[in-house]
């Protein structure tokens, strides 16, 4: 009987691009992790409040709640002589009579507390339901998150599995080559706020990329920019997506250095422009913080912060 082929062994190229995809695929994950953690934290400050403004609602309740009461028994124990007996046995019916008056301003402010105790149960009962749904998706944030971060995991190991195929010599240079063939310029024509941003970025080439890193000495793309344009005094969120609402949206043509340049769709990986058509990233786990071009990857538009 003829012997099945053995499997041909994957070669550099087809390792390489299997390994790119991965990354790619686990960075896609991490910015949404990053993402989901932005939110959570939203949330959180957000049902603080709500929490805040229910026990607020609970006091007004309980206020209008002991008003009501103290006005039905008011009432309970001055009903054991009707109206027309009090006329009678009055010393003063005349004087009586114009008490009336006073007793209907008294049914009429009993009637608006038992309007206000109506509307502060239904306010209460509406931040109960706002708190609850707070509470909701927090948990559905939390578990995105556990499972975004199941899928680095597992896209990691599995990139590590695609190398270990590699000899250790074709590995050492597929992973030589991540680093790409862009030379660290050495002037940058910056100014302003920005020329923080840019030379921070520019510092931190070599670094280690690490998911979910922003610093000192390992980033991921949105921690990097985050860290860079703190330099500058300008806060950004740890999410590449959330960045790209951080500025005004510039043009391809109009990019400045310190601009903040996004890629692919939906958008999941962010650098800082340089000038001269480059870029400082963080780029990957096989890579680190490099300078590579400006449309070295799918371009999907750029923000200027501050």
């Amino acid at each position: 009987m003829p012997s099945s082929p053995a499997h041909a062994e994957p070669t550099i190229d087809e390792v390489q691009h299997r390994v790119d995809r991965l990354y790619h695929e686990a960075e896609q994950a991490s910015e949404r992790y990053n993402q989901a953690k932005v939110e959570l934290e939203e949330l959180r400050k957000d049902l603080d409040a709500l929490e805040a403004d229910q026990n607020r609602q609970d006091g007004r309740l309980a206020t209008v709640r002991e008003q009501v009461q103290d006005s039905i028994i008011s009432q309970y124990e001055g009903t054991s002589i009707s109206a027309v007996g009090q006329a009678v046995v009055s010393d003063d019916p005349s004087a009586f009579l114009s008490q009336l008056t006073t007793m209907s301003a008294y049914n009429d402010i009993q009637t608006q507390l038992l309007a206000d105790y109506s509307t502060e149960l239904k306010a209460l009962d509406i931040r109960k339901s706002a708190t609850d749904d707070r509470r909701a998706q927090i948990s559905a944030i939390e578990q995105q998150l556990a499972d975004e971060k199941a899928t680095i995991d597992d896209k990691l190991a599995e990139a590590k599995d695609q190398l270990s195929t590699l000899k250790d010599q074709e590995r050492e240079e597929l992973l030589a080559s991540r680093g790409g063939t862009v030379r660290l310029p050495t002037d940058v024509p910056v100014s302003g706020r920005a020329a923080a941003a840019v030379q921070y970025a520019l510092a931190q080439v070599g670094d280690a990329y690490v998911y979910g890193a922003a610093g000192p000495s390992a980033f991921d793309c949105s921690g990097l920019t985050m860290m860079a344009w703190a330099q500058a005094g300008v806060g950004l969120p740890h999410s590449s997506s959330a960045q790209f609402g951080s500025g005004a949206h510039v043009s391809s043509s109009d990019l400045q250095p310190g601009d903040l340049v996004f890629y692919y769709s939906p958008i999941s990986h962010v650098a800082i422009y340089i000038g001269n058509g480059l870029i400082v990233h963080a780029a990957n786990p096989g890579a680190g913080v490099l300078v590579a071009g400006v449309f070295s990857m799918p371009y999907a538009g750029a923000v200027r912060p501050g």
